[in-house]
């Protein structure tokens, strides 16, 4: 198998499986990929675009093909030498519905289920009207609304001998021991003889197998026509349209392990942990031996078998205690790895973790996995391509046009508040009820009330700036406490003085004191309990504030409004994605380097010219007052003027600039209609998403409908033909600039300390907007037609639209990698200091392993050395005496250019950018030194 150099991720669903996969395995080896990445392959919701809604992981899902299709597509991938990397769901499962059997087990056993333990359930709760019981927020209405229509009837599952209640899509078991009382309504009188035997459950103490029994002999019975029939018509008793149906349906709901209840009780009353507030999402107790087996059981059979080799855990910060989760897996899958086959042998198993790192954090070293999926690179790239210049004048245009708060944060505590009183409420409440118990265990804190506690902690979490914290037996680790007292301090900043001494104790309650320093029993039960579920609410409350509301309230400059970044930072100098990039070889020289993901808000490319806006910062401005201004009659038909509202038209100008395909004609009428609509359902999610507006939970039907109206106006109509051409026009003048930043980006990928990874279809440029657009279907075959590695890169640049260009440098430089793996896995990096005139115009550095160099040279804010330039090359005189400073050993040393096999020789260890950069605006150099210190080609 070919060493770990690059990945390629493929989103698989019932219009992509695995045997697509397969007739293409062929193009990803010409690529130069070693490791497919796969989405989850495990049941899903059938249906299920994107995999992560489990609903049985014992099996490869088989609308994907099943296992016989992973088999098959392994075989292609070994017959190339590559690898499988598969993205694994350990924190939640899909339920609802009627297709997860281990929840539906626990609907109608409650505790008593065998997979009660599986969900994290607070079974005591401190609702009597919950006591015992799960709530299941899944009506579409108030309960009592619901049975009065009829829409939760009764049902008989014949073939099982089983009794439901059905509304639409979910089904909802009876607890056999309830069964008595409906076949005691039928005229058949061995169903009723059958009904004690029923009963007899709600006193045996263990009836989970006489229970398997009796169904088996009521659906033996119930083969019988005419007994099926007069069990039916008992059912009609339980019509709850009429007045004694409605009574005795809802006397037996109220006697089941759950509570039936709308969807919209979910926020404030919901008893057990979700995946963020998506109620069709139930959290995992992954952290018990049992459900951590019973749930990765395929997953180590495959890995045995050498069949995947490598995992990628989903949200890791939702599990209660990630560290010991990836040790615990770490230790498995090395003793899995060795004993695969021969023909699947490998050295390392590598394990990757959806992480989130804000601003000064790092991944845990003494997790036993090579590092994050890449986000945070995502992050450091996008920094380094933004004009620290342009940021006044963006936010204060921004500021003017939309009156919302120049500063990110104000936006983000906002959402916090919004997301903990709101969808997140229950969780909330959950959090302050453990907490109020850890208060009443020391007679010091008894005094305490719930609706201080309250205060506290919504201002903690307010001010929190990192996803979570990792609390152990010793307390919080060392690395998090800056975060921690970062928090405290805000908190203190908006708490009333009044609570302040809370947040001391909230300081010591959530790891601040060891938990190891209290005596073993409840009172260390509890505060174990409440640091857990502390930590497992700051990472959801982060993610629906920051990702899922602010960054849709924000539009200074969308393209710092990603997954995983920190839009407070607008820019970052060279030196900082240096230190970054060294601190990555130290310590992850294996991390996932990412610049598109399946999460993504804007493609890669989106983003690379997007980011030109703050190198042109005041001829957006200009041309934002001017468009604005024109569309003014356009706004004034629509709900007098007052949709779009000015800060979503701002967005709305600055997505359109930044998505409008290069081969886009503005009097393409099907063209534009296609357009068109990829804008509008962005623009729809990017409102509801916003929360200002319209929700997903109670959509603004008028002002949504302005909006779509506005933008197929402007996009589609007669009298807007003249502003369409001019931001079709704007954007064609951004996109040179926008392909310079693409291609650095790309190569940055796939040079620095890491492993890069690609998302599907990025092999072409990436003009995608949020999910699902960027699940769209790709057009693999034009891609595999199009990849020609001894293609001139003059040729291509000069024809850039077409993709081909960026194509060409990943197969050519990952052609580099296969050949020389531990280069870049274990060479050093070594940042290069750039001096002259356009000095910040470059950014440079030097792999080297056992005498083998590789200098890396890539252009960066040079929208103005492009000029008016149609193609994205800047002439070789702009750069006046911008050079480059090689270290010693390369002093008077000829260099090859990698692309297009030119050579230069360095004076005084120095290299003159206009010698650099060739054809391309990046350039990557390769020379061999032998130990007697001569050079090789």
């Amino acid at each position: 198998m070919k060493p770990l150099s690059a990945t390629l991720r493929l989103q698989f669903h019932r219009d992509f499986t695995l045997d697509h996969a397969t007739e293409l395995v062929g193009y990803f080896a010409s690529l130069g990929i070693s490791h497919l990445y796969a989405s989850p392959l495990l049941t899903a919701r059938p249906g299920s675009m994107h995999g992560y809604d489990v609903i049985d992981p014992t099996r490869i899902n088989p609308e994907l093909g099943g296992e016989p299709a992973l088999r098959r597509l392994v075989e292609a991938l070994r017959r190339e030498g590559m690898g499988l990397i598969l993205d694994i769901v350990s924190n939640h499962m899909a339920v609802g519905g009627r297709g997860n059997t281990w929840w539906l087990d626990v609907l109608e056993w409650g505790r008593r289920s065998p997979y009660a333990q599986f969900f994290d359930i607070e079974w005591n709760s401190p609702d009597p009207l919950l006591e015992g019981q799960l709530l299941v927020p899944f009506l579409g209405s108030d309960y009592g609304e619901a049975l009065q229509q009829g829409s939760i009837p009764l049902r008989l599952d014949a073939e099982h001998g089983a009794l439901y209640a059905e509304h639409y899509e979910h089904r909802f078991p009876i607890t056999p021991p309830s069964y008595g009382e409906v076949l005691r309504l039928s005229d058949d009188a061995e169903l009723r003889s059958l009904a004690q035997h029923f009963d007899a459950l709600k006193t045996e103490p263990a009836p989970y197998q006489t229970a398997l029994q009796l169904r088996a002999e009521l659906a033996k019975r119930l083969q019988d026509g005419a007994t099926r029939q007069r069990l039916e018509a008992a059912l009609g008793h339980y019509d709850s349209t009429t007045e004694e149906g409605f009574r005795r349906l809802h006397g037996l709901l109220e006697r089941q392990h759950y509570r039936l209840a709308s969807w919209r009780t979910a926020g404030d009353d919901i008893n057990w942990r979700r995946f963020f507030d998506i109620n069709e999402l139930g959290g995992l107790r992954v952290e018990r031996p049992v459900v951590f087996e019973e749930t990765h059981a395929k997953i180590f059979e495959l890995i045995g078998e050498g069949l995947v080799d490598g995992v990628r855990i989903d949200h890791i910060d939702g599990l209660a205690n990630p560290r010991g989760y990836c040790r615990r897996l770490r230790r498995r899958v090395d003793r899995l790895n060795a004993g695969r086959p021969a023909e699947a042998a490998q050295d390392h198993v590598p394990i990757y973790v959806e992480k989130i790192l804000a601003a000064g954090e790092r991944l845990h070293d003494d997790w036993g996995v090579d590092g994050t999926t890449g986000y945070e690179f995502m992050n450091q790239v996008s920094l380094l391509q933004h004009d620290p210049a342009g940021k006044a004048v963006l936010c204060g245009l921004w500021s003017e046009t939309a009156e919302r708060p120049e500063d990110f944060m104000d936006e983000v505590r906002q959402a916090r508040q919004l997301v903990l009183t709101g969808p997140l409420a229950g969780d909330f409440e959950t959090v302050a009820q453990a907490l109020l118990q850890v208060a009443r265990h020391d007679l010091m804190t008894r005094d305490i009330t719930l609706g201080a506690i309250r205060r506290a902690l919504l201002e903690l979490i307010v001010h929190f700036p990192v996803y979570r914290t990792y609390i152990a037996a010793q307390g919080r680790r060392s690395a998090d406490e800056p975060f921690f007292q970062q928090a405290l301090a805000g908190a203190r900043t908006t708490l009333g003085e009044a609570d302040w001494p809370l947040l001391d104790h909230l300081d010591r309650w959530l790891g601040g004191e060891p938990l190891r320093s209290l005596p073993p029993g409840p009172a260390r039960r509890i505060r174990r309990y409440a640091c857990v579920r502390f930590q497992q609410l700051t990472s959801p409350a982060a993610a629906k504030a920051v990702e899922d509301t602010a960054c849709y309230r924000s539009g200074a400059l969308l393209s710092r409004n990603d997954v995983g970044f920190d839009p407070q930072q607008f820019s970052a100098p060279v030196e900082s994605f240096h230190d970054e990039c060294l601190a990555r070889a130290e310590h992850f020289p294996r991390n996932l380097l990412t610049t598109a993901t399946h999460d993504h808000k804007r493609g890669e490319d989106t983003r690379a010219r997007l980011a030109v806006l703050s190198e042109r910062a005041e001829w957006f401005a200009g041309k934002v007052r001017h468009w604005r201004q024109s569309t003014g009659d356009l706004r004034q038909e629509l709900v007098d003027g007052s949709a779009p509202s000015a800060g979503d038209e701002m967005m709305l100008f600055q997505v359109l600039l930044a998505s409008w395909p290069p081969e886009l004609a503005a009097d393409d009428r099907e063209a534009m209609g296609d357009f068109c609509q990829r804008i509008i359902q962005w623009q729809e999610k990017a409102i509801r998403e916003a929360k200002l507006r319209s929700t997903w939970s109670d959509p603004n039907n008028d002002y949504e409908c302005a909006c779509r109206e506005y933008t197929e106006g402007l996009l589609l109509g007669e009298h807007c033909q003249a502003l369409r051409g001019e931001i079709a026009a704007a954007a064609a003048e951004l996109a040179p600039a926008g392909v310079l930043n693409s291609l650095t980006q790309t190569l940055l990928r796939m040079t620095t300390p890491g492993v890069p990874d690609l998302y599907q279809g990025t092999d072409f440029w990436d003009f995608s907007l949020v999910d699902p657009d960027n699940r769209r279907p790709v057009d693999f075959a034009a891609r595999r037609s199009a990849l020609d590695l001894d293609a001139r890169p003059e040729h291509l640049l000069s024809r850039w639209q077409d993709g081909r260009i960026k194509q060409w440098l990943i197969a050519r430089t990952l052609k580099l990698r296969l050949a020389q793996p531990r280069l870049f896995t274990e060479g050093r990096y070594l940042p290069l200091k750039v001096a002259g005139e356009h000095a910040q115009c470059l950014v440079a550095f030097a792999r080297e392993f056992e005498g083998s160099w590789l200098i890396v040279v890539a252009a960066r804010l040079a929208a103005a050395l492009l000029g008016d330039s149609p193609i994205p090359q800047i002439a070789a005189e702009r750069w006046g005496d911008t050079r480059i400073q090689l270290p010693d050993a390369l002093n008077g040393v000829p260099l090859t250019r990698l692309f297009d096999g030119n050579t230069v020789t360095p004076k005084q260890a120095a290299l003159h950018a206009r010698q650099a950069l060739g054809a391309l605006p990046v350039a990557l150099f390769q020379i061999t030194i032998n130990s007697s210190g001569d050079q090789q080609r």
